[in-house]
């Protein structure tokens, strides 16, 4: 009721939702939808929401759209655990490969959470959409119960799904994004990977290799590697020292997040990883960094918008990591109140992800841990 408020007597395009999962996400969906005359509608169980004027947990967030400048499809298709490549290629057969008259392209992704196929199915979007698509979206959460995520299309409600949203716009949207860590060791190698487990970095096992990377660092915040035996403990450890994959920039690294260890001295990772891959175990523990994030994800967004003659902004989508949430805590909305200082009286509709994606055109990967995504609209 308040986003109908606020758009007044207009119509609706898409209602965009996000809903903790202490909520019923068929009354949910169902209400959403009655409310809006049946618009498509997208969205996610979520692991935090926010707008402009509120940080919450256990709550639902709604954001609608009204645009004469816009055009909506959705498409969605369930069993990618089992196959993602099959429906994958089933949701992009439904969307439209160019609609006449809107030249830009952008694809929201939902993804279910803990499908652990986040980055393939990234990657393929990308190769089966096409290059002039920009990508964004985000992986569902559930409250980090880590027990079922689902994701929202039009009045379906499913796990095991992946959902896309094409946004063919006549003005083109621009995407920001930023994470908040550093390097702290020194260049290493995952020479024994499968799936989303990583066996060995250089020959040795890989829990042996993080702790003897972060044991001064981790000292000097108070953590004893050695005793660290709880799972809450050590995953919370991970959230400020987490793996940076190298790329071909200098200085820019795309964030993984290790969730766990096992009695082999593997590591569990939140989506699949690559044997062969360089990286680095990166430092997190000075929070100015990731406090600072989104504001500079929204600035690299404004400066496409700027760059390309548009200075009036209808709205930001933003796709924050869950763990965030759990690295900054109370200062997590000090973080989302950065945003409006580089794009104020926008509005503001966020969720907090398993995951988040951002690929523009002429990148190679797009998969995201612990990182800030901004879509921005143009007026």
């Amino acid at each position: 009721m308040q986003a109908k408020n606020k758009m007044g007597e207009s119509g609706f395009d898409l209602s965009i939702v996000y809903s903790s999962e202490k909520y019923n996400y068929r009354e949910v969906v169902d209400i959403i939808r009655a409310g809006t005359n049946n618009a498509p509608l997208i969205g996610a169980s979520s692991t935090g929401e926010f707008n402009e004027e509120n940080v919450e947990t256990g709550s639902i967030a709604v954001g609608l759209l009204s645009s004469d400048d816009i055009m909506i499809f959705n498409a969605w298709a369930s069993g990618i655990k089992q196959d993602h490549e099959t429906a994958i290629r089933d949701i992009v057969a439904k969307l439209p490969s160019n609609v006449e008259g809107y030249p830009y392209l952008t694809a929201i992704l939902h993804i279910d959470g803990l499908s652990g196929v986040g980055e393939e199915i990234t990657l393929l979007a990308s190769y089966l959409l096409g290059n002039e698509f920009k990508i964004v979206g985000g992986m569902a959460g559930d409250d980090f119960k880590m027990e079922k995520t689902f994701v929202f299309c039009d009045d379906d409600i499913c796990t095991n799904a992946l959902c896309i949203c094409l946004l063919a716009s006549k003005k083109p949207l621009f995407t920001g994004i930023k994470h908040g860590h550093i390097p702290l060791s020194k260049s290493l190698k995952m020479t024994r990977a499968q799936g989303n487990i990583l066996y060995e970095i250089n020959n040795r096992p890989a829990w042996e290799v993080w702790k003897d990377e972060t044991a001064i660092a981790a000292r000097k915040n108070g953590i004893d590697i050695e005793q660290l035996t709880d799972p809450g403990e050590i995953a919370q450890f991970f959230t400020k020292f987490i793996l940076g994959l190298s790329t071909d920039k200098k200085d820019e690294y795309k964030i993984r997040w290790p969730v766990s260890i096992n009695n082999d001295g593997s590591v569990n990772f939140a989506c699949g990883i690559a044997q062969g891959a360089v990286f680095y175990i990166m430092d997190g523990s000075d929070l100015t960094g990731h406090i600072t994030a989104p504001k500079e994800a929204a600035k690299m967004a404004r400066r496409f918008a700027h760059n390309a003659g548009y200075e009036e902004y209808a709205g930001i989508l933003v796709f924050d990591c869950g763990v965030r949430q759990l690295m900054l805590q109370d200062k997590f909305c000090e973080s989302i109140e950065q945003i409006k200082k580089i794009l104020p009286d926008v509005p503001i509709l966020g969720w907090e992800t398993y995951g988040e994606i951002r690929m523009e055109s002429g990148q190679f990967s797009g998969f995201h841990n612990t990182t800030s995504v901004i879509l921005l609209l143009p007026k």
